[in-house]
């Protein structure tokens, strides 16, 4: 961090920020200069508030030398962070890792019988609400706990893992009972105490990027599950708010390369919720391989018409088909490959 003074500042006034931080506990490095003096502080852990030095007298302005996230940044690892799941998927390797299923649990019938067709279309990883965050308190908001109960069927009879979404605090051990990765949705995202939570689950989490977070407060929202010392996390962009209207949201795919560029996590990218219209989820799904996404999530229902929740942007089992069969194809252009179809499960 480097506290810039202004022109006309007082060696009153530079003796002031020194002392401050050394009183935050970092060294200070007075830097004079021509027209000003700069002091640089030495030694950030990531936990100095700029804040204190920010109205400091004399002070023009506060420049990060480094980012906020320190765990989560390539300069703390440079090498990709690989989550390997229970059936053998990992995320963040070369192998592109499908996630597809529901929006929401509808019955046990209704996810095995899904989760068997995704599975044999190339998904290893099933997506399923039991809790669902919705705007209108009167929307259906999931099974909850036979919801969760029937996941880990179908997971059983597929072979599947399992990623479902906590809610709350409370919310996380009961989920981490059932599931393999535990979801914090978008509108959770900077929910610290259930991030904090999750970051001691001792589960893989996903993080979805909120609906108007900048990369950086995305970044520091996994810091947040790191420093409980959670390494397995994985970020999801799901689409933020725009001014436009011709789609759900709007799908921020300069994110990929991106965070990439920043992090050593894994990003997996949603085009469901990033777009909200079936007939834009393929289109956006081969964009994202492209980009270099290292997985998606997609919406998959047996009869999006009749869908308890988020029908109209879930994809018919034959469309799911038709996109596994194109990301293969692009996966190939770039060098990477599909994760392998998990082997049949006998039956019990």
């Amino acid at each position: 961090m480097l506290v810039v003074m202004k022109h006309n500042a007082s060696e009153e006034d530079i003796s002031g920020v020194v002392g401050t931080i050394k009183e935050m506990g970092y060294d200070a490095r007075p830097i004079p200069g021509g027209p000003r003096t700069a002091v640089g502080l030495v030694g950030n852990d990531g936990r100095a508030d700029a804040g204190r030095l920010q109205g400091l007298s004399g002070v023009l302005e506060v420049i990060p030398v480094t980012q906020a996230y320190k765990q989560v940044s390539r300069e703390w690892r440079e090498e990709d962070t690989l989550v390997t799941l229970p059936n053998g998927t990992v995320i963040g390797g070369r192998d592109l890792v499908m996630m597809a299923g529901p929006c929401a649990v509808e019955g046990e019938r209704q996810i095995i019988e899904v989760a068997h067709v995704v599975r044999e279309m190339g998904a290893t990883i099933l997506r399923g609400g039991a809790f669902k965050p919705r705007t209108s308190p009167y929307s259906f908001q999931g099974l909850g706990l036979d919801g969760l109960r029937f996941l880990a069927r179908a997971r059983e009879e597929s072979g599947m893992v399992v990623v479902t979404e906590a809610l709350d605090p409370d919310g996380v051990d009961l989920v981490a009972e059932y599931a393999d990765i535990i979801q914090i949705g978008a509108r959770n995202m900077q929910n610290y105490p259930l991030l904090r939570r999750a970051g001691r689950s001792g589960k893989p989490v996903l993080l979805k990027r909120g609906m108007a977070a900048t990369i950086e407060e995305w970044l520091l929202a996994a810091e947040y599950l790191l420093a409980e010392g959670n390494h397995d996390v994985i970020l999801c962009e799901r689409g933020v708010r725009s001014f436009a209207k011709h789609t759900r949201n709007l799908l921020d795919l300069a994110a990929i390369p991106v965070v990439r560029s920043l992090s050593h996590l894994p990003i997996i990218v949603d085009p469901s919720h990033g777009t909200g219209l079936r007939s834009k989820v393929i289109p956006m799904g081969r964009a994202a391989v492209a980009a270099g996404a290292d997985g998606l999530m997609i919406e998959v229902h047996l009869d999006p018409p009749h869908a308890m929740s988020d029908g109209a942007q879930s994809l018919y089992p034959e469309q799911f088909g038709e996109l596994m069969d194109q990301i293969r194809v692009i996966a190939k252009a770039i060098g990477r490959d599909v994760t392998a179809p998990l082997e049949a499960v006998s039956p019990v």
